[in-house]
């Protein structure tokens, strides 16, 4: 067995094999990779580089790239995000959402943090409580109530908001029994309804 500092590539590979193909300069670290090693097998193009303190293992299957830039973003959220709102409906089912932003919600404590996001990432400090979330691969992402309740919240368009319950609901991804923060923003404009 290798001792904690050499370099492991089949630990590495385990780690990335759960997240993509994607590993982050920590997780390397753990693998006994420096950063000057990290960024020798980047020159070797073994490696490639995703974001900042993000990497892609250029051999890893491509099939097997699922949510690539989703678990990137989870990544570089030091694995403390869950994905969110229309973010979350999309990826629970619930089509048709048009969003050029991936909503993550990350811990409370993040709103004192100055953090510059990667671009397109909406981040929403806010706790998730146990039950509130499921995987989707290697990712989080809240339950389909809870999305629901935060594009309520977050002011989503009436109209829009019916349509994406009732498919929610009809797809059996929620009960509207459920929904009680939807019921309640859209009773002022007639109610759930059908969309």
């Amino acid at each position: 067995m290798p001792n904690a500092s050499s370099p492991d590539w089949d630990r590495l590979y385990a780690v990335a094999s759960g997240q993509s193909g994607l590993f982050t300069t920590e997780q390397a670290a753990s693998a006994g990779y420096s950063w000057e090693l990290v960024h020798h097998h980047v020159g070797a193009k073994r490696v490639e580089r995703v974001q900042r303190g993000v990497y892609r293992m250029v051999h890893f299957p491509e099939t097997a790239r699922q949510n690539e830039a989703l678990v990137a973003v989870w990544l570089w959220a030091a694995e403390t995000a869950t994905f969110s709102h229309e973010t979350a409906l999309a990826l629970h089912g619930v089509s048709g959402l048009a969003t050029d932003s991936v909503h993550i919600t990350v811990p409370s404590a993040w709103r004192t943090r100055r953090l510059r996001a990667p671009k397109g990432v909406v981040l929403h400090p806010d706790e998730v409580g146990e039950g509130e979330s499921t995987r989707h691969g290697a990712i989080p992402v809240v339950s389909v109530r809870r999305a629901l309740e935060e594009v309520a919240l977050a002011g989503m368009d009436p109209k829009e908001l019916r349509r994406v319950t009732n498919e929610a609901s009809k797809k059996g991804l929620v009960a509207r029994a459920e929904l009680d923060v939807v019921r309640r923003v859209l009773r002022p404009v007639g109610g759930l309804g059908r969309a």
